[in-house]
């Protein structure tokens, strides 16, 4: 398992590699429907890296992460796909809840594991 620092590291490197390249090709990436829409997926991700980076920094402080941490991440990775194209808001936001809702399944379901775990010992 990653450390924590190194873990905040990684999702913060990783989400401005992720948007300086859409930077690099905005105007590729606006210039068809497909590609559009392909920007648009490739914006979710700026989306969990951001919430992992600021799900590290509360984890660190002790804090509990909530939906404020949810919202805030969701907010910067819409200001950051504006700069590519209009239709990117709404496709990233999309995009970005129902990975928010796959990462939560996967969580309860590792949570379940660990509960299950923790009682057979």
């Amino acid at each position: 398992m990653a450390r924590l620092g190194s873990s905040m590291l990684y999702s913060l490197l990783l989400f401005i590699f992720v948007l300086s390249i859409q930077e690099m090709y905005r105007a590729k990436l606006a210039s068809t429907e497909l590609l559009t829409i392909m920007g648009d997926f490739s914006s979710s991700p700026l989306f969990l890296l951001l919430l992992a980076f600021i799900g590290n920094i509360q984890e660190s402080s002790s804090s509990r992460t909530g939906w404020g941490a949810v919202v805030l991440a969701e907010i910067v990775a819409l200001v950051a796909e504006s700069t590519v194209h209009r239709v990117c808001i709404t496709i990233c936001f999309l995009f970005s809840r129902v990975l928010l809702y796959e990462i939560n399944k996967l969580s309860g379901m590792m949570i379940g594991k660990t509960e299950v775990k923790a009682k057979q010992h």
